[in-house]
């Protein structure tokens, strides 16, 4: 399964974000924290240089809890500012200025010192398509400023979003890079839906994701679909199984496993089989990407 996907808009969002840079004081990268290292695009670190950095661990309540602890002092020790959030619940949203305020206090005292005291912060807000920057941002703001969706490809423009008198956003449209080099890559961001579902097959990426699943989370494919899968069951088979036991028949009693993918990558994607994070730092993942 070969995934690319690179817009035109997405050329012009990173000419957009390379001009913009000078404007801002940090720059926040909203991450999925089920997929730390590959919802990251590794083109923001050389766009970026040497901006200060956050690093927001969204949809963390979706994720391992033990993982994303380990993923925030993997990016502390490279020297990043970390805060995890649930941004549709709002969980961990709250300490975002806070945050922020700490990474800038350097800048923030030279402030003061040159009797810029009302000068607010500008922050940034990057990440690749579907990771939740619209709907993180809207809850910042308390205020529905930037078009959310659950759905990549929604946010088109740049949009500066005041917070407070102390804080302004600028949120940025999603942006991938032009081509995944490791496929693997590629297929957990599509798990994910931070690509569009219509480029791919979609049976064919749930066997993937039933493959993963079985690999590293089976008790929650015998939770959810009274799976037991063994070592070597193959993604159809688990897909066909899980698809019969749902009662999602066709006529001939065939299994209609396009119906199963798409009920498996909705809940996955909406939390309900369980907290999963399909990365861990020192992995293989990212000593692929550098």
């Amino acid at each position: 399964m070969n995934i690319q996907w690179y817009p035109g808009h997405m050329t012009k969002t990173r000419r957009m974000i390379e001009s913009d840079l000078k404007q801002v004081d940090l720059v926040a990268e909203v991450i999925d924290a089920r997929i730390p290292m590959s919802s990251r695009n590794p083109d923001i670190d050389e766009l970026v240089g040497i901006k200060p950095r956050l690093i927001i661990l969204n949809r963390a309540d979706q994720a391992d809890p033990a993982l994303n602890r380990a993923w925030g002092r993997y990016f502390r020790e490279r020297g990043y500012s970390v805060l995890e959030t649930d941004s549709k619940s709002g969980v961990g949203v709250n300490q975002f200025s806070a945050v922020i305020k700490t990474a800038l206090k350097d800048q923030i005292a030279r402030w003061r010192e040159r009797g810029q005291v009302g000068r607010p912060v500008r922050v940034m807000v990057v990440g690749v398509p579907n990771v939740g920057k619209s709907t993180f941002i809207n809850k910042v703001a308390k205020k529905k400023s930037a078009k959310a969706q659950d759905r990549p490809g929604v946010t088109r423009g740049k949009q500066w979003v005041s917070v407070d008198m102390g804080l302004d956003l600028l949120d940025t449209p999603g942006i991938l890079w032009p081509k995944f080099e490791d496929q693997e890559v590629g297929r957990k961001l599509a798990f994910t839906g931070a690509i569009k579902d219509e480029i791919m097959d979609t049976e064919t990426l749930a066997c993937a994701l039933m493959e993963t699943l079985a690999e590293r989370y089976p008790q929650a494919l015998a939770e959810r679909y009274h799976l037991q899968p063994e070592p070597d069951t193959r993604g159809w088979e688990l897909l066909e199984a899980a698809g019969r036991k749902r009662g999602f028949l066709i006529s001939g009693g065939e299994v209609d496993t396009e119906r199963m993918a798409r009920v498996l990558l909705d809940e996955f994607r909406g939390g309900k089989l369980g907290r999963f994070t399909l990365e861990i730092p020192g992995g293989t993942e990212q000593n692929d990407r550098g």
